[in-house]
């Protein structure tokens, strides 16, 4: 039984304890917590798995495996706050393999979901006390796929002010 008031419950074709081991692979503090298996009932097949609760960074998910009824779509996306570039290259390469880029620090991964790989840094420049300057980093970050923190630094500078400090 979850912990949490309010678990994500993601519904997956039939992948839902495979991705479940992917993402917990990626994520400190991050575990399978319990697998439920379908009994003679179903409607899946007997013994395979039903769901998944497991956590990634302390925050609890369950994945289901449903069908193909209803896939993701960008509806929903995962967002991932990184302290730092080797964090967002090292996420951003984990979870495109088998998905794909998208526009802004958005992906989606081999089973369709969709995350934001985010640094804090891209907040931060936005919320930056230069507005112009927090603009130039708006109009840099509309033009990456994958966020580049120095491209939006040099964004925020560009102004002729050395930006705001780290």
């Amino acid at each position: 039984m979850p912990a949490q008031k309010i678990t994500t419950f993601l519904w997956f074709d039939h992948q839902a304890e495979e991705a479940a081991q992917f993402y917990t692979s990626l994520f400190r503090d991050s575990r399978i917590l319990e697998v439920q298996r379908y009994g003679k009932v179903g409607p899946g097949a007997e013994g395979s798995v039903m769901t998944v609760l497991f956590e990634l960074a302390g925050q609890q998910y369950t994945a289901l495996n449903g069908g193909p009824l209803f896939p993701f779509t960008e509806a929903i996306s995962l967002q991932v706050n990184c302290d730092d570039q080797a964090e967002v290259d090292r996420l951003w390469a984990a979870l495109t393999e088998g998905g794909r880029e998208s526009d802004c620090g958005w992906l989606k991964d081999r089973y369709g979901l969709s995350w934001q790989i985010t640094p804090r840094r891209l907040t931060e420049l936005l919320g930056a006390p230069d507005p112009a300057g927090a603009q130039r980093v708006m109009g840099a970050m509309l033009r990456m796929q994958k966020i580049d923190i120095q491209a939006l630094e040099d964004a925020y500078a560009d102004g002729g002010g050395t930006g705001p400090a780290a």
